[in-house]
């Protein structure tokens, strides 16, 4: 009996190839694009694997979990890591980039979440790209939750190694990624005699062997249910056009913290400024003594699949997300969250208002 997601035929290397261009067209990008088969952690640890050693000096901004991750990575490495930590409430600005510049001069490498989506925040990546440029540093970017949301420019911001991932904003498959490589990075990485190679994590492979080889022959057997489905949001996004994707982003996320200010019960947006605040997840405080992760677990009680979490670690006890991000950058979505969350919180006896919660969204969206 055949089944038409399991009796597929082989991807060719052609297609493959066409799909890698359409990720580079979403980008904007003229740089090497490679799609690498695993989630966006697998080339997020190769690219630092491969550009980094020891003789590094990086300068590793933390606004979320996922930069203190890179640091880590950086420093099994044998890099020398200056870390630039800021509330995870706000965003790094590209004044403090430069200062830890003029303090580490010999700073040759720079990582940067651009969305973390964990924390809600985000941070301006063209200001900070001027000053990495400035550097001459190499610039390292983590765009897998911006991407689709918000604008994500490799080339005109001048990121040596931006990774997206299509699970977030672009809604599309969790496993399968993309990185788009300079020419620059190509370099430091060829330069490396730490880099990985014939691994799984080793970008140089596919350039060797892959794009150096003209893109005839792919170096695995590709995962086609996750490319196909790559394949798929990329053309959801191209017609739909990729500015309507990021509005609709942009407008869920306004909606959310007007709804969620309005609602009233004690929850207040966890970034202060709505500037430094992510498209593609708004986070929110919880009241004092009230948990998160048990008031989540009541708001979703009666419908598991609204786009609210806890927030990670020891944020579980004082953050919610709401995850308006792919198929839930919608006022339903949004709603539906907003009132789950008014429920569990009139459950803990807290006044809220789910009626001004419905009207600020509504008039935020608009």
């Amino acid at each position: 009996m055949t089944h038409p997601l399991l009796d597929l035929p082989p991807l060719t290397a052609e297609r493959f190839a066409a799909i890698a261009d359409r990720v580079a067209r979403l980008l904007g990008t003229r740089q090497d694009v490679v799609i690498t088969q695993g989630e966006a952690l697998l080339p997020l640890e190769g690219a630092i694997r491969a550009a980094a050693g020891p003789g590094t000096v990086a300068l590793n901004v933390i606004t979320g979990p996922y930069g203190q991750t890179f640091g880590d990575w950086l420093r099994d490495c044998g890099a020398t890591v200056h870390d630039v930590s800021v509330p995870f409430h706000t965003a790094v600005t590209a004044a403090q980039v430069r200062e830890a510049f003029a303090e580490h001069p010999d700073v040759d490498f720079v990582s940067l979440v651009h969305a973390e989506a964990a924390t809600g925040n985000t941070n301006p990546v063209a200001e900070i790209g001027e000053a990495v440029r400035e550097q001459g540093a190499l610039f390292y970017l983590d765009a897998v939750a911006s991407v689709g949301a918000e604008p994500v420019l490799p080339d005109a911001w001048g990121v040596d190694l931006c990774v997206i991932g299509a699970q977030k904003a672009m809604g599309g498959p969790a496993g399968v990624s993309a990185i788009s490589v300079s020419e620059r990075a190509w370099a430091r990485m060829t330069a490396n005699p730490h880099a990985p190679r014939r691994s799984y994590l080793s970008l140089l492979d596919w350039k060797e062997r892959w794009i150096d080889g003209g893109r005839k022959a792919l170096l695995h057997a590709p995962a086609q249910l996750e490319m196909l489905a790559l394949e798929a949001c990329l053309e959801r996004i191209e017609a739909d056009g990729l500015d309507a994707v990021m509005a609709r982003h942009r407008s869920a996320a306004l909606a959310t913290r007007a709804g969620a200010v309005a609602l009233g019960g004690g929850l207040e947006p966890y970034v202060y400024e709505a500037g430094d605040a992510a498209p593609v997840a708004t986070t929110l405080r919880v009241p004092s003594g009230v948990v998160a992760s048990e008031l989540v677990a009541r708001a979703l009680e009666d419908d598991p699949a609204l786009p609210l979490a806890a927030g990670g670690g020891a944020l579980s006890r004082e953050m919610v997300r709401v995850n308006h991000y792919g198929p839930d950058a919608t006022p339903g979505a949004v709603h539906g969250a907003l009132a789950a969350l008014g429920a569990a919180l009139a459950g803990e006896g807290l006044a809220v208002d789910p009626g001004a919660a419905r009207q600020a969204a509504e008039d935020a969206w608009r």
